[in-house]
């Protein structure tokens, strides 16, 4: 292994535990203090996590590699579940979290259930995230094993050692230990980030003729919506992401921990910033990573998830060790959550404990990292791709937490059987085509012009209304 990358590595991972475990200090007693601080989490430990948690290896590996393969389209894509997600945290969010601090809960299964008054749906819940989120926590475990071959080390390497961090880290104080080191990581990742741009710059400059890669650039279409981005595909990969505050467990159960209202609204103000420059840094590197090919430095037919690899092996070691370090950061804090997240709602609704059994909890992060790290060494799929597939499977979640936070306290009987069925067949539709089509193309394919995830959101969405007015209904009749 590099000398430098394993010193680089070693200081990462000592600084990232001697924080994790600072963090015991706050207490960790109860299920609530574990999973989800005991709701007296301030606005910048809040904003860090949120954003360390959202953004993954899945921007540095996959959406470098998706612009340096497909052109701007990339930053059509990634801008639009920025403004989504600001948009519902400042809206639906804040409703959420005003319930969260009344009704106590430490799971997004819980939440739903307990909206809905119906145990049967929070397992339904609890079970889907247990199906669907094994997808993208593979995905970052495949990223940090990728990551780490730049070092030196095998894949499987980067996947042990992965695991291990992703585990101590949870272990030590639950959510304090994870957004603690999030926040930790959520500056390397701007660091490692704004280092990797300026080196790909520097490069460029030295290495090109910027006007005529400019141009060249233009002509094969990278400056607009390149023949990769359809109107179909385009509307396959924005949809999942446009709902990705509302469907993925991890960072719903991130709208619980805010100490008060003024913290809230002040970590959405700094998750948005924080997300907007980062998204920047990964689309212009993967700009000017296709400029370097036009200009021959490096290949122009890379695989996505190769293209982060192949410019970290020509950066300086010094240089390198930083940017592969800020990308296990974004991996691993990504993994945790999500690990966290989905054992919240094992925890609470599939195994019913009391909140001071944190033994269990202790036994369900274990076993559901293990799963996902076993499935990372058979690499499955993109990055990319794997992200959004989860998004997908939990798209139908999208419409009945909306409904659900809308319509608190007035859910009947019809409305809360429809809700298992919109999860049931939503969930059943992305299955099919995932076995059918594989994870790559799950998400592109189109019927009737229209990509799987928006017939997931319109079947679900239908099935709901159904529900409502059955109930509607009913009430009419009673009068």
């Amino acid at each position: 292994m590099n000398s430098i990358h394993l010193i680089a590595l070693l200081i990462y991972f000592t600084v990232g535990t001697i924080i994790a475990y600072t963090s015991r200090r706050m207490g960790v007693k109860s299920a609530s203090d574990y999973y989800v601080a005991g709701g007296r989490m301030g606005a910048l430990l809040a904003a860090g996590t949120y954003a360390a948690t959202t953004y993954s290896a899945f921007m540095m590996v996959g959406l470098v590699g998706l612009t340096y393969q497909t052109g701007v389209g990339a930053l059509g894509f990634e801008l639009i579940y920025l403004v989504s997600t600001v948009t519902v945290l400042s809206t639906l969010g804040f409703r959420i979290w005003k319930l969260a601090k009344t009704r106590k809960w430490i799971s997004p299964s819980q939440m739903i259930g307990d909206l809905y008054g119906s145990k049967t749906l929070a397992v339904a819940v609890a079970f889907l995230y247990l199906f669907a989120m094994i997808p993208y926590t593979v995905a970052q475990i495949q990223g940090l094993g990728v990551v780490f071959q730049v070092s030196g080390l095998e894949y499987v390497h980067g996947v042990i050692l992965g695991t291990l961090i992703i585990l101590l880290w949870i272990v030590l104080a639950g959510i304090w230990s994870v957004a603690t080191t999030d926040l930790y990581q959520g500056i390397l990742m701007l660091a490692g980030g704004i280092i990797f741009l300026s080196w790909t710059i520097s490069t460029l400059v030295q290495e090109a003729d910027i006007s005529k890669v400019l141009e060249t650039l233009g002509a094969q279409g990278f400056l607009g919506l390149s023949s990769f981005w359809s109107p179909q595909v385009f509307l396959a990969y924005t949809i999942p992401w446009v709902f990705f505050a509302v469907t993925n467990p991890q960072v719903v159960s991130r709208l619980y921990v805010h100490k008060d209202a003024n913290s809230y609204k002040r970590s959405v103000a700094l998750f948005s910033a924080y997300g907007f420059l980062y998204t920047l840094i990964a689309i212009s590197v993967g700009i000017i990573a296709r400029m370097l090919a036009i200009g021959g430095f490096i290949p122009g037919d890379l695989p996505r998830d190769s293209v982060t690899l192949s410019l970290l092996k020509l950066m300086t070691p010094g240089l390198s060790a930083v940017v592969s370090v800020s990308i296990m950061a974004a991996a691993i804090s990504t993994a945790n959550s999500i690990v966290l997240a989905v054992s919240s709602s094992v925890f609470k609704d599939i195994l019913n404990r009391e909140e001071k059994s944190l033994r269990a909890a202790f036994a369900i992060n274990l076993v559901l990292t293990l799963i996902a790290s076993g499935l990372a060494l058979l690499k499955l799929g993109y990055i990319v791709d794997l992200s959004v597939l989860t998004s997908v499977f939990l798209l139908p979640l999208a419409p009945v937490t909306v409904l659900g936070v809308w319509r608190h306290g007035k859910l009947s009987t019809a409305s809360r059987i429809a809700a298992i069925l919109a999860i049931i067949t939503g969930g059943g539709i992305g299955f099919y085509g995932f076995v059918t089509y594989g994870a790559a193309k799950t998400f592109t394919m189109s019927y009737l012009y229209l990509p799987i995830s928006a017939w997931i959101l319109i079947t679900s969405t239908t099935i709901l209304a159904l529900g409502i007015l059955v109930d509607g209904l009913r009430l009419k009749n009673k009068k």
